[in-house]
């Protein structure tokens, strides 16, 4: 059996400054192409039999720069909108202190997001998501790629949050259970079984490791 891979990509200027960015496309900074890169040597070690990308800019170049869109691989490679990020609605963009100047003590994971305002710039025409929806999305990713696992490693490349609740409902956890599993920019993570229960074999490991 294979593992799934996850790569949360690189850095981007948002991601740096801790604001929410769910469907907004950022492009990498020049330190998260570079991170992106140094991921390529672990890849080219894996025995590699797919690989799903959510649409976002930002994920597609980590994809790239880490040598997974190479014309010559060996796998598939698909896009997949169920790997995209939490649509965050009216939060998008923003920090957690700043919301949290409007609702004390605000936590995503219990609290959730508000829609988003469509004539605002920022997050035209998002209503935002529940965690739960988040989770049902990552259930329907698991449902198409652990059956590809029988021959060979399946590598996502996605987001913080949305690849925090597919490792928590892989782990037969609630979609909430995502709130466990920090996971940084441009690090890689692997998922595995043991005695044939699902496990983490791997977590958030940077690309210098």
């Amino acid at each position: 059996m294979g593992q799934l891979i996850l790569i949360r990509h690189g850095e981007t200027e948002w991601s740096r400054s801790g604001r929410h960015t769910g469907r907004t496309d950022v492009p990498l900074t020049v330190r998260g192409e570079q991170a992106a890169a140094a991921l390529a040597p672990a890849l080219a070690r894996c025995d590699i039999r797919a690989v799903f990308v959510s649409p976002a800019g930002r994920a597609q170049r980590t994809a790239e720069l880490a040598g997974l869109t190479r014309p010559d691989a060996s796998w598939q490679l698909k896009v997949d909108p169920d790997l995209q990020e939490w649509d965050y609605g009216g939060y998008e963009g923003r920090t957690t202190a700043d919301i949290q100047k409007e609702r004390p003590g605000w936590y995503l994971w219990r609290d959730g997001v508000i829609p988003g305002d469509p004539a605002h710039p920022a997050h035209p025409a998002h209503p935002g998501e529940t965690v739960q929806q988040v989770g049902q999305r990552e259930d329907d990713v698991l449902a198409r790629t652990e059956p590809l696992l029988t021959g060979g490693d399946v590598v996502l490349v996605a987001h913080g949050h949305s690849l925090r609740i597919l490792t928590a409902r892989y782990l037969r956890l609630d979609a909430d259970g995502g709130r466990l599993f920090r996971l940084d920019t441009g690090t890689l993570s692997a998922l595995g079984t043991e005695h044939g229960m699902p496990v983490i074999t791997s977590w958030n490991v940077p690309p210098t490791s």
